[in-house]
Formats: structure tokens, C-alpha cells, sequence
């Protein structure tokens, strides 16, 4: 498959072949679903708690007597349906974390790679160095490459000159090749990967662990 090349500055490109594992019809579709659906469930910390009417401090005496006042009848001021009562059906803590197959996580990443490669949404950088350790070059070099939306740089491993000059940018969020998942390639506009990290992600897709 060919993917437009850019040189680190980007003022040059070229386009050149590469390895991306390939698919027909819906083949994979079902697991990018699965995997995604997952990731967000396992950042999901499920520390929601409300409290019944049976924790809700207060409320063991009668307001008034049952007959006589010309009031609706009630038992407890903790009831559901008063003000600063409980909860009925509310939310409680709870596991929400989703476990999938490693082999699906890798149908799923390769079939994300591929979708997002053929709709022209990768784009290879020689390298992630820029001319100068500065967050203006950096984003001039972005901008060549991606003008708009968010974008994601992918490295084998950033040197603390290019993250220091990326850090700074609102649009731009770095990942390494080694930590990519399928989440991070569904969820940017564009995807920015140098060669040698798009090597490492191509070797995952084509039967490594994602």
C-alpha cells in the first residue's frame, strides 16, 4: 500500500510502498467495535455511589401522625420522593473493564491500521526531529503535514528534544509505536507516524500483540 513519505522538515514528500496488512468486505469490523467499546469501559472508574433510603442518615421517626393533620401520610422524611431522601435504583460502584481476546485485539488493530490508511489518514515522517528543539518549528512541521483537526505523532521512541517542542501544542498528542492500540487509531484526524515507529506497528498489526 502507498503512503505519501514526508522528510522531517515536511517541505518535501514522495510516496513510497508499505506492508500494511490488507482486507475485504466487513472482515474485522465487528472487532475493531468490540475492542474500542473495551478500552473505554476499562478507563471507566466506577466509583459512582448514591445512597437508598436505608443509608441515608436520619428519617427513624414519623413526621406527623398519621390521621389528623390534613397531610399526606409519611413514614420517614427519607423517603425517595422527599427532598434529600434516597435513591431509588441508583447508580453503586461497580467493575465496568471489558476482557478480550488477544487475538481479536490483534484483528482489531490491523483492520484500524488498514481503514485508516486507505482513507489517506497516515502519513509517514522520516523522522520526528525538528530543525530546532522549539514548540513554533514543531508546529510549522504539523502544520505541513496535518492543517487541521487533531493529530497523533507516533515514534519508536521521542527524543526529549521533539517531546518538549510537541508538549506545548493543543491539537498534537504523542504516542509510542510500542503503546499505540486501536482506540488511538480510531480517534484523530490524522495520524503522523515516523518510519521506523510505522515498521514497528506494522509488524503488531501482522501478528504481534496490540
Amino acid at each position: 500500500m502507498k503512503l505519501t513519505v514526508f522528510s522531517p522538515d515536511a517541505m518535501k514528500s514522495h510516496e513510497a510502498d508499505f506492508n500494511v496488512p490488507t482486507f475485504e468486505g466487513n472482515r474485522g469490523l465487528q472487532a475493531v467495535k468490540e475492542v474500542v467499546v473495551a478500552h473505554r469501559a476499562n478507563a471507566r472508574l466506577g466509583t459512582h455511589s448514591t445512597k437508598t433510603r436505608g443509608e441515608v442518615r436520619g428519617g427513624g421517626k414519623k413526621p406527623w401522625n398519621q390521621k389528623g393533620t390534613g397531610r399526606a401520610r409519611a413514614g420517614s422524611i427519607r423517603s425517595p420522593i422527599w427532598v434529600g431522601g434516597g435513591v431509588v435504583f441508583g447508580p453503586k460502584p461497580r467493575d465496568y473493564s471489558k476482557k478480550i481476546n488477544g487475538k481479536v485485539k490483534t484483528l482489531a488493530f490491523s483492520r484500524a491500521l488498514f481503514d485508516r490508511a486507505v482513507a489517506g489518514d497516515i502519513a509517514v515522517i522520516e523522522a520526528v526531529a525538528p530543525a530546532q528543539p522549539k514548540t513554533k518549528v514543531m508546529g510549522q512541521v504539523i502544520d505541513r503535514v496535518a492543517p487541521i483537526g487533531h493529530v497523533l505523532v507516533v515514534d519508536d521512541n521521542f527524543s526529549p528534544e521533539a517531546a518538549r517542542a510537541a508538549r506545548n501544542l493543543d491539537r498534537v498528542t504523542l504516542q509510542e509505536a510500542t503503546k499505540l492500540n486501536t482506540l488511538d487509531l480510531c480517534t484523530f484526524t490524522k495520524i503522523v507516524m515516523s518510519a521506523k515507529a510505522l515498521e514497528k506497528v506494522i509488524a503488531r498489526a501482522t501478528g504481534g500483540q496490540s
